[in-house]
């Protein structure tokens, strides 16, 4: 059966993308060198300079005292705060958040994309007070303050955690409004903590929280502006070999503003073929001709209960942490933000460009166009042609080979399989996913070339 997969060449294109090693090797320089998403650089809001001696040493005596205060519950939210990148932990409330509210892909890849575009950027911004600045850690100034955790190696002016944790709760609160006494009880707590474990000044915090404000302001300004607010009020067009069906899934999603492309329809596929043709009669034979087994029928349903709709960002972001791990990169907090970013980036516009194919085409799905045609499971409410799953699939394994040329070969080997997946479940015509990944793997190489 024909299916799409990442062939060495991508790979070899996309691991160019990555030139100096890892995503570690290009966010070491200060955060003036990186190119920002939303800022118009990374010293555009660079923070005067912090207190002075006297105000230092009154800082101090306030650590001490709290340092008194370290009970086993604090010790463990010390803990859950530093286990990594603040990227990584925003990205886990996020996350269950979208959950939480049973948000489609479409509404949550925009959020995700929205908040680590910030993050990323915050962080840029951070490194670049940092280096302006070069404010020793509290422990290196009072011999006596014993910090909870490691003490990190850069400068402590302005402070990462406050910085991220201020722009992550304004923007989650700006898309989950019901919850955002939630989030700005979580930022509250995050900068606290770094107080409490005696590896941050009091000004550090609040000249992070100032600054994030600052980002999450830009963020937010982008927010309003990228058509997301547009209702479709368009109509289920008629006619032979077209998908039939009542509310679209989403359809106003075709229009969104993208991060990456120049336009939603810049990588739009060429029209699929016509339902009365050869080459669709011949799909329509291969996904008669497929013998299920278990365990194709596991796998299938693994990719569309585990994976598909809701889980599909959970998933990848999942990856992206682990594969941060292992490249010991998860406790860095601008690889970790940049990384997130581009993931998430990615995702959101294939699924742009993705929607913009199926509701420009409105191709029908194969039990549609044969109802003796029996798929494995319900199709889902949008056209045929392309498979969203092989775009966002698509999408999140070729950014992730690109920033991690190391593990390419897997994850060329789950894109296919994801994208595989849909024509065993008889859900979609092999053409459906080719033309799906090849969206995934253009917007890919653009964010990475973007978020170099």
């Amino acid at each position: 059966m024909a299916h799409a997969t990442l062939g060495r060449g991508t790979v070899a294109a996309l691991a160019m993308l990555a030139m100096g090693g890892t995503a570690q090797g290009q966010v070491q320089g200060q955060g003036s060198m990186e190119r920002p998403w939303l800022l118009t650089s990374a010293s555009q809001f660079r923070l005067a300079a912090p207190p002075d001696a006297d105000t230092t040493r009154g800082e101090l005596a306030q650590l001490r005292g709290m340092a008194e205060l370290r009970d086993d519950a604090a010790r463990a939210r010390i803990a859950w705060w530093n286990a990594a990148a603040p990227a990584y932990r925003w990205n886990q409330i996020a996350i269950e958040e979208s959950l939480r509210e049973g948000a489609n892909i479409n509404n949550t890849s925009r959020r995700l994309a929205l908040l680590h575009a910030a993050l990323a950027d915050a962080m840029a911004a951070a490194w670049d007070s940092k280096a302006a600045h070069g404010r020793g850690r509290p422990t290196a100034l009072d011999p006596m303050l014993t910090a909870a955790v490691p003490v990190p190696a850069d400068p402590s002016y302005p402070d990462e955690h406050a910085v991220a944790a201020a722009v992550a709760s304004a923007v989650l609160a700006e898309v989950f409004p019901a919850r955002a006494a939630r989030f700005s009880a979580l930022a509250e707590e995050a900068g606290r903590m770094r107080l409490l474990a005696g590896i941050a000044f009091p000004s550090d915090v609040a000249a992070g929280t100032a600054l994030g404000r600052q980002v999450a302001g830009v963020a937010l300004d982008r927010a309003r502006r990228d058509g997301s607010d547009r209702p479709w009020d368009g109509a289920v067009p008629q006619g032979p070999g077209m998908w039939t069906g009542t509310n679209p899934g989403m359809p106003q999603a075709a229009t969104w503003t993208p991060w990456v492309m120049a336009s939603p329809a810049e990588f739009r596929p060429a029209p699929p073929p016509a339902h009365d043709s050869a080459e669709r009669a011949a799909e329509m034979a291969t996904l008669r001709a497929f013998a299920r087994t278990p365990l194709s029928n596991a796998r299938a349903v693994f990719w569309e209960a585990a994976v598909g709709g809701l889980r599909n960002y959970e998933y990848w972001n999942n990856h992206a942490m682990r594969l941060l791990m292992e490249h010991g990169q998860a406790g860095d907090a601008r690889a970790a933000a940049r990384t997130l970013a581009i993931l998430n980036i990615a995702i959101h516009d294939a699924g742009v460009a993705c929607w913009d194919a199926k509701y420009t085409y409105w191709t029908i799905r194969p039990s549609q166009l044969d109802p003796s045609f029996q798929p494995l499971f319900s199709t889902p409410n949008h056209p045929s042609y392309p498979s969203a799953h092989g775009c966002f699939s698509g999408a999140a394994t070729a950014t992730l080979a690109g920033l991690f040329p190391r593990d390419a070969e897997a994850l060329g080997a789950l894109a296919a399989d994801a994208g595989a997946s849909r024509i065993w479940a008889g859900i979609h015509y092999p053409g459906d996913v080719t033309a799906a990944q090849r969206i995934g793997e253009q917007v890919a190489t653009r964010a990475l070339e973007r978020g170099r």
